[in-house]
C-alpha cells in the first residue's frame, strides 16, 4: 500500500509523560512535560516552553527532577498540567521529599530522575534543558528480582500530543535484536532430571467455557513467551465435550514450576477461574521417549 503524505508533522510519539519538579522562588512547583529525550548514554533532554514559570527556577538552581506518572498519580499530574506556577500554588498537591542532589522527588511516583542541567538549547519558543543524571530512585514494586527496572511492572503513563491523550504502556512482544532466532519468546532453560510433564484435565461450568478460555488462552501465551521454564503450555477443547479442556504442561525443573505458579500471570488465571472450574485432574507423566518431546522454541 501507497503511504500518504501528511505533511512536515512530528509524529515520534507517544512518549512518557513526567511531572518535572523544581523550586522557583523559594516554593517547590511541577509542571506536566511530554517532550523529554535521551541524548547518548549519558544526557537527557527535557524541552519546555520559554512561557512556563518553572523555568525561571531551574535556569537559576541548575536542578530538576524528572518523575514517571503511574495511573495512580495522573489526575493530579494533569491537574498541574493545567494551571500555571505563576498564578497558583502548586507545591501542595504532591507529597514530595527533598532529594540527595537537592531537587523534589514525588512520593507516589515509581520512577523519578534528580538531574543537574549542564547546558540549554534554545529554539523558537522553547527552553530545552540538556541534564545529566545524578540519582535515579525507584519503588521496589517496580524492580526484578536482580534489583533491575521492571517495565512491565513499571508501566508508565504515556503522551501522546497530536491528540493530547494518555496511553497506558503495551506489553513486551519481543526481545531486541533476537526476533529472528525467538520471534517473541524467550530463551529456554533445558529440561532437568526432576523436570515435569503433566496433563492437566479440567472440566469447566458450561456457562464459564468462553470466559475460561480466554483465560486459558492468556496464560498460556504469557508463560510460554517470558518464563525460560515453562516449555510447553498446549490446551485443547475436546470437540464432543467442550467444557473438558486439557493441557500439556512441560516444566524444565520443579524450581521453574514454583516460580510458575507465584507468577502474576498465573495467579490471575487461578484466583479469575477458581469459580468456572467443576472439575481438575492434575495427572503427572513420564515420556516414553525424551528424544520425541516437543520442541516449540529455538534453544
Amino acid at each position: 500500500m501507497e503511504k500518504k503524505n501528511i505533511g512536515s508533522i512530528l509524529a515520534l510519539y507517544p512518549k512518557p509523560m513526567t511531572v518535572i519538579g523544581a523550586e522557583v522562588n523559594g516554593k517547590v512547583n511541577w509542571l506536566v512535560v511530554g517532550h523529554t529525550g535521551i541524548i547518548g548514554h549519558d544526557r537527557i533532554l527535557v524541552s519546555m516552553s520559554k512561557e512556563h514559570y518553572t523555568n525561571q527556577g531551574i535556569r537559576e538552581s541548575k536542578k530538576l527532577s524528572v518523575n514517571l506518572v503511574s495511573r495512580e498519580m495522573l489526575p493530579k499530574a494533569d491537574y498541574v498540567g493545567s494551571v500555571s506556577g505563576a498564578t497558583t500554588d502548586k507545591s501542595g498537591v504532591f507529597d514530595f521529599h527533598w532529594g540527595e542532589n537537592g531537587s523534589p522527588v514525588i512520593d507516589k511516583s515509581p520512577l523519578t530522575m534528580e538531574c543537574d542541567v549542564m547546558d540549554i538549547y534554545e529554539t523558537d519558543g522553547f527552553d530545552n534543558f540538556i541534564c545529566s543524571v545524578a540519582h535515579t530512585y525507584a519503588s521496589p514494586d517496580v524492580l526484578d528480582k536482580n534489583g533491575k527496572l521492571d517495565y512491565t511492572l513499571l508501566k508508565p503513563v504515556l503522551f501522546e500530543f497530536p491528540t493530547y491523550s494518555y496511553i497506558a504502556t503495551g506489553e513486551v512482544i519481543g526481545k531486541c535484536l533476537n526476533l529472528d532466532k525467538q520471534p517473541a519468546m524467550c530463551p529456554k532453560q533445558p529440561m532437568q532430571t526432576n523436570g515435569i510433564v503433566r496433563l492437566s484435565k479440567i472440566e469447566v461450568h458450561p456457562e464459564y467455557i468462553n470466559e475460561y478460555m480466554k483465560y486459558a488462552v492468556e496464560v498460556g501465551e504469557i508463560s510460554l513467551r517470558t518464563e525460560p521454564g515453562v516449555l510447553t503450555m498446549y490446551a485443547v477443547q475436546e470437540k464432543e465435550n467442550p467444557c473438558m479442556v486439557t493441557i500439556l504442561e512441560t516444566y524444565a525443573s520443579q524450581e521453574a514450576y514454583k516460580q510458575h505458579i507465584a507468577s502474576e500471570h498465573f495467579q490471575k488465571y487461578k484466583q479469575g477461574t477458581l469459580r468456572m472450574v467443576k472439575n481438575l485432574i492434575l495427572s503427572d507423566q513420564k515420556p516414553l521417549n525424551p528424544n520425541n518431546q516437543i520442541n516449540n522454541f529455538i534453544q
